[in-house]
């Protein structure tokens, strides 16, 4: 007798699937969890989907639970929450985050999940990972009391920056992005809000997220003199040209990278990534950011809505993923 469940894989570029499979037995020190919800990362996995992930960067793309190798068939995804049914008492019964792709059970390493916080849902908790990379971001970046500050770009990472930013004192932040429908998202966040050409300049701090060349250009442009552009855009395998041949040297500004993929240096001597992501989901109990969550589809519905999102013919932000207990998972011989 053996123990299976059921997860989502990208066959091939452009084409996913719902696969059974098998569960190995936990371990003395590992979870046994139930999937409650998971979330679809725009950004990273319709890159994903699209077979996007430049060769050079398999090994860097990776998923901390990853199955298969890119561009495919691989098992790939990392915003999870689930409810703990087998493991160590201090878990028991608890609801975790992990960074799991999207599958109905799953089992890993007790170490692998970080409770979440009992005044944080189970569905807002899947923006922990997204939110983590905004405070990462934000460790980089050190923003001041009084700064005027753009974030340029109003997906799921950039919203999550500006949600952080709009709770710094005397901060002047405002979401800037081509999509008007955007401004009632940032309202809802505490930001302020504009199209690109009516963006307020001056900016001592630009943080960009829109992962296109146009929107990297216009962030530099809306920096004042020794100002800085924090860039958190993940192209791919795509080319970026930029205007560094106009006011760039004589202003004196700075393009900077960051990446959540290590802490950042400004607080890697003092935190870890388990103290990073713990942080992330206590600051999940403000319940502003359920407006990132602008979608939702059953578990098994998930080969045929991926492909809407990676097109843009589903917009919006965190796409979230709910899961029936009675088709969790199954015993086979």
């Amino acid at each position: 007798m053996k123990r299976v469940a059921r997860a989502f894989w990208l066959r091939s570029p452009g084409h996913g699937e719902i696969r059974e499979v098998a569960l190995p037995e936990p371990g003395e020190g590992d979870v046994l969890v139930r999937t409650l919800c998971s979330g679809v990362s725009r950004g990273t996995e319709t890159l994903v989907f699209r077979g996007g992930v430049p060769h050079s960067q398999h090994t860097a793309m990776r998923a901390p639970f990853q199955d298969g190798e890119f561009p495919g068939p691989v098992k790939y995804g990392y915003l999870n929450v689930g409810l703990v049914e087998e493991g160590p008492p201090e878990l028991l019964g608890r609801t975790v985050f992990c960074l799991y792709p999207h599958q109905t059970r799953y089992v890993v390493p007790a170490s692998a999940v970080t409770p979440v916080p009992d005044g944080v849902p189970a569905g807002r908790a899947i923006l922990a990972g997204t939110v983590e990379t905004a405070v990462n971001a934000l460790w980089d970046a050190a923003p001041l009391i009084g700064d005027r500050i753009a974030v340029v770009g109003g997906g799921m990472i950039g919203c999550s920056v500006a949600a952080l930013l709009a709770r710094y004192p005397g901060v002047r932040v405002q979401l800037v992005d081509a999509e008007p429908a955007r401004a009632g998202i940032a309202e809802a966040l505490g930001a302020g809000f504009a199209l690109p050409g009516e963006a307020l300049g001056d900016c001592d701090l630009v943080v960009h997220a829109s992962a296109t060349e146009a929107g990297l250009a216009r962030s530099l442009e809306l920096l004042a003199p020794e100002g800085t552009v924090v860039e958190l855009s993940w192209y791919g395998d795509r080319g970026v040209t930029l205007p560094l041949g106009e006011a760039f040297h004589s202003r004196r500004l700075t393009l900077r990278g960051s990446q959540v993929g290590t802490v950042s240096p400004a607080r890697s001597a003092r935190r870890s990534f388990a103290d990073r992501l713990a942080l992330a989901l206590g600051l999940l109990a403000e319940p502003a950011f359920d407006a990132l969550i602008t979608g939702e589809c059953g578990f098994e519905e998930l080969p045929r809505v991926l492909p809407g999102i990676a097109a843009g013919e589903l917009p919006g932000l965190c796409h979230r993923v709910v899961y029936e207990p009675d088709t969790a998972d199954a015993v086979s011989r």
